[in-house]
């Protein structure tokens, strides 16, 4: 299974690409996505989601050929 990551903002700073293509079988939602990237860890509660530019949460799944974009916490003022 291909599944296609974006990183946005500082996200893209800390992960140090801009994205990235996984290919991983078991992977079912956003938030198993997330630790396969990031050595087991939790998705923060604070990180943005989408998959195929919709807007989604932890739960979300993901399928062969989705794009799943990350996006650091927006602020504004």
């Amino acid at each position: 299974m291909t599944i296609h990551v974006r990183y946005f903002a500082s996200l893209r700073e800390t992960m140090g690409r801009p994205g990235e293509e996984i290919h991983s079988e078991g992977i079912g939602t956003v938030s198993e996505l997330w630790k396969v990237l990031n050595e087991g860890k939790p998705l923060p509660s604070q990180v943005l989601c989408a998959v195929n530019q919709q807007h989604a949460g932890p739960d979300t799944p993901v399928a062969e050929g989705d794009e799943v974009a990350f996006f650091p916490p927006v602020t504004g003022g």
